[in-house]
């Protein structure tokens, strides 16, 4: 059993985006101190970056604690300014609770990411029309697929008949 504390300072930063807008710096926490049912991550997201597309989950719940610097949350079809030791929450739901944050700031901003860990779980992109299809909770395992919207076939596509 892993030791169930850990120092934000000892995070270890394992996923590492740099694809223009969407810049960060996430480190596990929840997995690294034995958590079970919740996710838990310290993302670090440069002036001017997000850490990822406008999104909404079908089957989780997030989360956020901002830690450092401000910026602006996308929640839907509002925008809210954000600032240091704001708590943030993102429940399931389609587009009307759809979320980004973006660093709008000058500095750096911290935040800690919580979520429930959903077996299944389905996530919307409105901005593009993407859907990303996700099981199992463990790297690797399940499925994992993303395609856009408009891509439905008929239920019996494909099958003999």
């Amino acid at each position: 059993m892993p030791k169930p504390i850990m120092n934000l300072d000892e995070v270890a930063f394992d996923d590492i985006e740099e694809n223009g807008k969407y810049t960060s710096s996430r480190g596990q926490i929840g997995t690294q101190i034995g958590a079970r049912k919740l996710g838990y991550n310290l993302t670090v997201v440069p002036p001017g970056k997000a850490q990822c597309p406008f999104h909404c989950h079908h089957g989780e719940e997030e989360m956020f604690l901002i830690l450092e610097g401000e910026g602006e949350l996308r929640f839907g079809d509002q925008r809210y300014p954000i600032r240091k030791h704001d708590v943030i929450a993102c429940p399931q739901g389609g587009p009307e609770v759809a979320h980004q944050i973006i660093n709008t700031g000058t500095t750096t901003m911290r935040y800690l990411a919580l979520s429930t860990m959903s077996e299944v779980d389905t996530c919307e992109y409105p901005d593009s029309g993407k859907i990303l299809i996700v099981t199992g909770q463990i790297a690797g395992s399940g499925v994992h697929a993303m395609f856009r919207k408009e891509n439905t076939v008929d239920y019996y596509d494909r099958e003999p008949s």
